[in-house]
C-alpha cells in the first residue's frame, strides 16, 4: 500500500491509496481506495485472475485495517454511525436479471413522475456510468417493463 494523493477539506482530508494484494498462488489484486470520514471506498479494482462478486463485496474489509493505520484512524471511528450495518461498498449492490430490470424500470418511471432526468436517476441508483445505465434501461424496455422508445410503423 502506498499513498496516491490527499485532498484537504474544511473539516478533514480525503486520502487516496494504491493498494496491492499479492497471494502465494500468484493471484494479485490492485485497487485504488479512498479513506474519507472513517470509511473505506474502493474506486478501481484490477485483479488477476478476476475476483468473484463475493470477493469484491468484502475487498474493502480486507484492506480497511492497513488503510486506517496509514491514516491514523481506528476502524469504525466514524463509519459505523454513517452507515448502519457496517456495509462498505464503492457502489450499491444491484440485482441482476429480471429483478434488476424491474427495479431499473421503477427508478426510471419514478424519476419521470418527479420531472427529473430518468437516466441520471438510474445512474445514481446503480452507480454505473451513463452508457451502462442506458444499456440497462434498454434491457428493461426489451423485457417489457418500459414502453418502447419509438413507435413501430
Amino acid at each position: 500500500m502506498w499513498p496516491a494523493w490527499e485532498v484537504q477539506e474544511h473539516d478533514g482530508a480525503i486520502s487516496w491509496f494504491h493498494v496491492r494484494l499479492a497471494f502465494t498462488d500468484g493471484a494479485r489484486v490492485d485497487a485504488l481506495a479512498v479513506v474519507s470520514e472513517g470509511q473505506v471506498s474502493v474506486e478501481d479494482v484490477r485483479a488477476q485472475p478476476a475476483l468473484s462478486l463475493d470477493d469484491l463485496t468484502v475487498l474493502a474489509d480486507w484492506i480497511e485495517g492497513p488503510l486506517f493505520d496509514a491514516c491514523g484512524l481506528e476502524p469504525g471511528e466514524a463509519g459505523e454511525e454513517a452507515e448502519p450495518g457496517g456495509a462498505r461498498r464503492a457502489r450499491p449492490a444491484w440485482p441482476r436479471g429480471i429483478e434488476g430490470r424491474r427495479l431499473i424500470a421503477q427508478e426510471y418511471r419514478a424519476a419521470q413522475e418527479e420531472g427529473v432526468d430518468p437516466v441520471l436517476a438510474v445512474m445514481c441508483a446503480t452507480g454505473h456510468s451513463r452508457r451502462r445505465s442506458l444499456r440497462l434501461i434498454s434491457q428493461a424496455r426489451d423485457a417489457g417493463y418500459l414502453t418502447p422508445r419509438h413507435a413501430r410503423r
